[in-house]
């Protein structure tokens, strides 16, 4: 498994988008961006719902801490608007990595969460001894599907019954993308 090197404040650049570490001053856009239902109901409960400043300002300090993920702000013209990363894994998933992103609602619609979602990945099988990334979405999820079709990944299973959100059991549905040969 790859442990993250210290590569700076910004990771990527896209045209008007900038793939960063989480900094302090992002707790105030971060908090705004985060505190919405329609955000929380399409990703795991971990994820605060109300999310408050207190919760940006935890998250703020402890996101770059862990060395098995990239926890990176999605920032555009100045402001953090949401956030994607990279879990990779161990013991005998060592060359596999799990994306994961979200994006403020104000900024749906725009290709930005595609953009990021590809650029990491793009990043990871450069930088990083990763073979396959995947991302696990609800069924209900057409938004999530349509960024990591986009992105290039691919529905590689349906997990029946498999995640349970706000009482209710859905499928997940796997997208996954491989290093090019």
């Amino acid at each position: 498994m790859d442990t993250i090197k210290d590569v700076g404040e910004v990771l990527l650049e896209l045209d008007d988008v900038i793939i960063r570490r989480w900094m302090a001053g992002d707790e105030p856009s971060l908090a705004a961006n985060a505190n919405n239902i329609k955000i929380w109901r399409n990703i795991r409960d971990r994820f605060p719902h109300p999310y408050t400043r207190k919760d940006a300002a935890l998250w703020v300090r402890i996101a770059n801490s862990d060395k098995t993920m990239l926890n990176l702000a999605i920032v555009y013209e100045g402001t953090a608007i949401g956030a994607v990363g990279m879990l990779f894994k161990n013991d005998v998933y060592r060359y596999t990595a799990e994306v994961g992103y979200w994006l403020g609602e104000d900024y749906w619609g725009r290709g930005i969460a595609t953009r990021a979602v590809k650029t990491l990945t793009d990043f990871v099988f450069a930088n990083f001894d990763t073979i396959r990334i995947y991302a696990g979405i609800f069924e209900y999820n057409e938004a999530s599907a349509r960024v990591l079709e986009k992105a290039g990944y691919h529905l590689e299973a349906r997990l029946k019954q498999n995640v349970t959100k706000e009482g209710t059991t859905y499928d997940e549905l796997i997208y996954a993308i491989y290093r090019p040969s």
